[in-house]
């Protein structure tokens, strides 16, 4: 079957409400005021999604939302970039997730109601669509409870018909972290995660323990630190590269998944890990240029611009 998408990804959907330059911390029984309110697509997979498709990758979502105002924004948000909605299944009994965050300048609190996200499950997927792309990602495994000790089926069905697969397990709102990474990270040639999370995913105090107790599965393990840049491990190497630091930071809102966009768009076209490491941090520092996950990612062009002009960055890719 002729692949006809770079990438499908599967996960969550829902919008953003963002506030910033807030007055104070929130108290019970007190009221604040944020300056600026911004209201933006959500959740990691679909902005994710949304940058790899601005990156030039030809993208197809899988995912479930509400017949709702926040369901058409969302969907409406995903076409303008161009990722094929086509697939994502429509609700009339569920609302839309949505995700309040409180944010105060590199940091920020967060309140999410699940909604229709919480519903998709591995009975929504069929298996035959995953032949139409060279990739599959997927993300935040604790907010899909349809996911739960089956995830594993999900990569294994993508590593029969041929793809590539990556996993960003996102936070894990209940703090219980259970997942089991012998049984997944075996089918995942990509793992993501952050250094909180893998620390709290592997019970370790440090990194080095961490990634020595996943080194010998998975195919290739970024780790993402911030202002601290990233962490690959790899075929027994560790590469640690340095951030492209943003002195004027917007928010940091989905700059860990514009760093997965960024890896995987390189990663997809056969580029050494370390390129598309080195792409991620890039990608990862341009998003937190603008508020929200993907206003700072409207094309390519404009991107490798930016990179340019504020990064010192020339990809010669898009150069020749």
């Amino acid at each position: 079957m002729e692949k006809i998408y770079d990438v499908i990804v599967v996960g969550e959907l829902n919008v953003d409400l963002i506030l910033n330059q807030i007055q104070g911390y929130p108290e019970i029984g007190k009221e604040i005021i944020a300056d600026k309110m911004t209201l933006a697509l959500g959740s990691s997979s679909a902005i994710c999604a949304s940058n790899l498709s601005s990156l030039g990758c030809k993208v197809a979502f899988i995912g479930k939302v509400g017949n709702d105002v926040f369901g058409n924004y969302t969907l409406g948000q995903l076409q303008e970039k161009g990722v094929d909605t086509s697939m994502v299944i429509i609700e009339d009994q569920e609302e839309t997730g949505a995700t309040i965050a409180l944010n105060y300048n590199e940091d920020r609190a967060m309140v999410t109601h699940l909604g229709a996200m919480s519903n998709l499950s591995i009975d929504n997927i069929d298996f035959q669509n995953l032949r139409l792309a060279r990739h599959l990602h997927f993300s935040s495994y604790f907010f899909q409870s349809g996911f739960k000790n089956k995830l594993h089926v999900l990569f294994m069905k993508a590593k029969e018909m041929g793809m590539t697969t990556s996993l960003d397990v996102q936070w894990d709102p209940f703090e219980a972290w259970d997942l089991d990474l012998d049984k997944i990270l075996p089918h995942v040639d990509i793992f993501i995660p952050n250094e909180v999370e893998l620390l709290k995913l592997t019970g370790s105090s440090n990194i080095d323990s961490a990634i020595d107790s996943i080194k010998n599965r998975g195919r290739h393990t970024v780790i993402k630190c911030g202002r601290k840049g990233s962490i690959l491990f790899y075929a027994d190497k560790r590469v640690s590269c340095k951030p492209f630091l943003n002195k004027n930071v917007v928010d940091a809102i989905g700059a860990g998944d514009s760093f997965n966009a960024g890896y995987i768009s390189k990663f997809i076209k056969g580029k050494s890990p370390e390129e598309c490491q080195r792409f991620g941090n890039l990608i990862g520092a341009i998003s937190t240029t603008k508020p929200g996950g993907t206003e700072a990612l409207k094309n390519m062009d404009e991107a490798m611009k930016l990179a340019k002009n504020k990064f010192n960055y020339i990809d010669d890719e898009t150069t020749g």
